[in-house]
Protein backbone atom coordinates (compact mmCIF):
# COMPACT_ATOMS: atom_id res chain seq x y z
CA UNK A 1 0.00 0.00 0.00
CA UNK A 2 1.45 3.65 -1.39
CA UNK A 3 1.01 6.00 1.88
CA UNK A 4 0.27 9.97 1.11
CA UNK A 5 3.69 11.49 1.70
CA UNK A 6 4.17 14.14 3.52
CA UNK A 7 5.61 16.28 0.93
CA UNK A 8 6.90 20.00 2.26
CA UNK A 9 5.66 22.29 -0.25
CA UNK A 10 5.32 26.23 1.03
CA UNK A 11 1.88 27.21 2.32
CA UNK A 12 0.74 23.46 2.23
CA UNK A 13 -2.84 23.05 4.02
CA UNK A 14 -3.79 19.68 5.58
CA UNK A 15 -7.49 19.67 5.11
CA UNK A 16 -8.25 16.21 6.43
CA UNK A 17 -5.92 13.87 8.66
CA UNK A 18 -7.94 10.99 10.39
CA UNK A 19 -8.68 7.44 10.36
CA UNK A 20 -11.52 8.32 7.31
CA UNK A 21 -8.46 9.98 5.05
CA UNK A 22 -5.96 12.33 4.38
CA UNK A 23 -6.32 15.91 2.40
CA UNK A 24 -3.71 18.14 1.29
CA UNK A 25 -4.30 21.03 -0.75
CA UNK A 26 -0.89 23.58 -2.10
CA UNK A 27 -1.98 26.68 -3.93
CA UNK A 28 1.27 27.91 -4.81
CA UNK A 29 2.69 24.31 -6.37
CA UNK A 30 2.96 25.65 -10.11
CA UNK A 31 3.99 29.11 -10.58
CA UNK A 32 1.67 31.53 -12.07
CA UNK A 33 3.45 32.35 -14.90
CA UNK A 34 4.07 28.53 -15.96
CA UNK A 35 -0.15 27.30 -14.91
CA UNK A 36 -0.80 30.24 -17.23
CA UNK A 37 1.51 28.84 -20.39
CA UNK A 38 0.04 24.89 -19.34
CA UNK A 39 -3.67 26.35 -19.40
CA UNK A 40 -3.16 27.98 -22.53
CA UNK A 41 -1.27 24.48 -23.87
CA UNK A 42 -3.74 22.37 -22.76
CA UNK A 43 -7.25 24.15 -23.81
CA UNK A 44 -5.24 24.07 -27.50
CA UNK A 45 -3.92 20.53 -27.55
CA UNK A 46 -6.32 18.51 -26.00
CA UNK A 47 -9.17 16.82 -28.60
CA UNK A 48 -12.08 18.03 -25.81
CA UNK A 49 -15.23 15.82 -25.76
CA UNK A 50 -18.44 16.65 -24.62
CA UNK A 51 -20.78 13.85 -23.30
CA UNK A 52 -24.24 12.86 -22.70
CA UNK A 53 -25.14 11.12 -19.65
CA UNK A 54 -28.42 9.65 -18.70
CA UNK A 55 -30.16 10.93 -15.54
CA UNK A 56 -33.99 9.15 -14.68
CA UNK A 57 -35.81 8.91 -17.92
CA UNK A 58 -33.55 11.54 -20.19
CA UNK A 59 -30.17 11.76 -22.00
CA UNK A 60 -28.19 15.11 -21.04
CA UNK A 61 -25.08 17.00 -21.21
CA UNK A 62 -22.25 16.81 -18.95
CA UNK A 63 -21.85 20.27 -17.91
CA UNK A 64 -17.76 20.20 -18.84
CA UNK A 65 -15.54 19.10 -21.34
CA UNK A 66 -13.39 16.05 -20.97
CA UNK A 67 -10.26 14.04 -21.91
CA UNK A 68 -7.68 11.30 -20.55
CA UNK A 69 -4.55 10.74 -21.64
CA UNK A 70 -2.51 7.74 -20.43
CA UNK A 71 0.93 8.38 -18.95
CA UNK A 72 3.73 6.22 -20.65
CA UNK A 73 6.93 7.53 -21.49
CA UNK A 74 6.13 6.34 -25.71
CA UNK A 75 3.14 8.37 -26.28
CA UNK A 76 3.17 10.90 -28.90
CA UNK A 77 -0.25 12.22 -28.30
CA UNK A 78 0.46 13.25 -24.79
CA UNK A 79 0.61 17.35 -24.86
CA UNK A 80 3.76 19.26 -23.69
CA UNK A 81 2.47 21.24 -20.63
CA UNK A 82 0.69 17.50 -19.48
CA UNK A 83 4.05 15.67 -19.78
CA UNK A 84 5.79 18.39 -17.75
CA UNK A 85 2.75 18.45 -15.17
CA UNK A 86 2.90 15.46 -14.75
CA UNK A 87 7.11 15.40 -13.91
CA UNK A 88 6.28 17.90 -11.70
CA UNK A 89 3.40 16.22 -9.57
CA UNK A 90 5.27 12.81 -9.75
CA UNK A 91 8.51 14.27 -8.28
CA UNK A 92 6.35 16.33 -5.26
CA UNK A 93 4.54 13.07 -4.44
CA UNK A 94 6.39 10.41 -5.07
CA UNK A 95 3.68 8.49 -6.68
CA UNK A 96 3.81 6.76 -10.26
CA UNK A 97 0.46 8.30 -11.36
CA UNK A 98 -0.33 5.94 -14.94
CA UNK A 99 -3.04 8.11 -15.90
CA UNK A 100 -4.58 11.78 -16.35
CA UNK A 101 -8.21 12.90 -16.10
CA UNK A 102 -9.03 16.23 -17.57
CA UNK A 103 -12.06 18.49 -17.06
CA UNK A 104 -12.64 21.63 -19.20
CA UNK A 105 -14.84 24.46 -16.85
CA UNK A 106 -15.84 26.54 -19.71
CA UNK A 107 -17.40 29.46 -17.68
CA UNK A 108 -19.87 28.89 -13.94
CA UNK A 109 -22.38 26.80 -15.81
CA UNK A 110 -19.98 23.78 -15.84
CA UNK A 111 -20.28 21.94 -12.51
CA UNK A 112 -19.48 18.32 -11.59
CA UNK A 113 -21.79 17.25 -8.91
CA UNK A 114 -20.14 15.55 -5.70
CA UNK A 115 -18.96 12.10 -6.25
CA UNK A 116 -16.03 9.95 -5.04
CA UNK A 117 -14.11 8.43 -7.62
CA UNK A 118 -14.66 4.83 -8.81
CA UNK A 119 -13.10 2.47 -6.92
CA UNK A 120 -12.29 0.23 -9.99
CA UNK A 121 -10.72 3.12 -11.68
CA UNK A 122 -8.20 3.27 -9.45
CA UNK A 123 -5.75 1.30 -7.77
CA UNK A 124 -5.99 0.45 -3.63
CA UNK A 125 -3.69 2.51 -1.86
CA UNK A 126 -2.62 5.14 -3.83
CA UNK A 127 -3.62 8.66 -4.02
CA UNK A 128 -5.44 11.15 -6.29
CA UNK A 129 -3.57 14.65 -7.05
CA UNK A 130 -5.53 17.40 -8.91
CA UNK A 131 -3.82 20.21 -10.38
CA UNK A 132 -5.79 23.40 -11.38
CA UNK A 133 -5.30 25.82 -13.98
CA UNK A 134 -6.99 28.67 -15.24
CA UNK A 135 -10.03 30.50 -13.20
CA UNK A 136 -10.14 29.66 -9.31
CA UNK A 137 -13.18 26.92 -8.45
CA UNK A 138 -14.53 26.20 -5.14
CA UNK A 139 -14.57 22.27 -4.74
CA UNK A 140 -17.05 21.19 -1.77
CA UNK A 141 -15.64 17.89 0.19
CA UNK A 142 -18.39 15.97 2.33
CA UNK A 143 -18.07 13.25 4.31
CA UNK A 144 -20.46 10.29 4.05
CA UNK A 145 -21.21 10.05 7.98
CA UNK A 146 -21.33 11.66 10.85
CA UNK A 147 -19.21 13.25 12.02
CA UNK A 148 -20.84 15.16 8.91
CA UNK A 149 -18.52 17.42 8.31
CA UNK A 150 -17.95 20.03 4.80
CA UNK A 151 -14.69 21.53 3.81
CA UNK A 152 -15.14 24.35 0.87
CA UNK A 153 -11.42 24.65 -0.97
CA UNK A 154 -10.60 27.42 -3.81
CA UNK A 155 -8.81 25.84 -6.40
CA UNK A 156 -6.61 28.33 -7.58
CA UNK A 157 -4.45 28.53 -10.77
CA UNK A 158 -1.11 26.22 -10.30
CA UNK A 159 -2.45 24.82 -7.07
CA UNK A 160 -2.23 20.67 -6.29
CA UNK A 161 -5.15 19.21 -4.14
CA UNK A 162 -3.91 15.50 -3.01
CA UNK A 163 -6.63 13.02 -1.99
CA UNK A 164 -5.49 9.48 -0.08
CA UNK A 165 -7.27 6.54 -1.28
CA UNK A 166 -9.54 6.65 1.74
CA UNK A 167 -11.42 9.42 0.96
CA UNK A 168 -12.81 8.23 -1.78
CA UNK A 169 -14.33 5.67 0.42
CA UNK A 170 -15.70 8.39 2.98
CA UNK A 171 -15.98 11.95 1.62
CA UNK A 172 -17.64 12.95 -1.89
CA UNK A 173 -16.02 15.96 -3.98
CA UNK A 174 -17.76 18.15 -6.56
CA UNK A 175 -17.38 21.80 -8.20
CA UNK A 176 -20.79 23.14 -8.03
CA UNK A 177 -22.55 25.49 -10.27
CA UNK A 178 -21.78 29.22 -10.01
CA UNK A 179 -23.58 32.52 -10.59
CA UNK A 180 -19.98 34.52 -10.38
CA UNK A 181 -18.36 35.55 -13.39
CA UNK A 182 -15.75 32.89 -13.60
CA UNK A 183 -13.30 32.75 -16.11
CA UNK A 184 -12.54 28.78 -17.64
CA UNK A 185 -10.57 26.17 -15.85
CA UNK A 186 -9.06 23.03 -16.47
CA UNK A 187 -8.43 20.19 -13.68
CA UNK A 188 -5.81 17.57 -14.28
CA UNK A 189 -6.67 14.65 -12.01
CA UNK A 190 -3.77 12.32 -11.81
CA UNK A 191 -4.38 8.70 -11.04
CA UNK A 192 -2.82 5.08 -10.55
CA UNK A 193 -5.01 3.15 -12.89
CA UNK A 194 -5.49 -0.51 -11.71
CA UNK A 195 -3.64 -3.15 -14.16
CA UNK A 196 -7.15 -4.22 -15.92
CA UNK A 197 -8.46 -0.75 -16.17
CA UNK A 198 -4.92 0.45 -17.98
Amino acid sequence: MSQLPLFAQTGETVLVDDARGRIVYTPDFVRVDVARAWFDDVRDAVAWEAQRRRMYDREVDVPRLVGHFRLVPESARLPAAIRAAARQVIAATGVAFTSVGLNFYRDGCDSVAPHNDHLDEIAPGFPIALLSLGATRRMTIRAKAAPRRVIHVDLAAGSLLVMSYETQLHYTHGVPKTNERVGPRISLAFRVRPAAAA
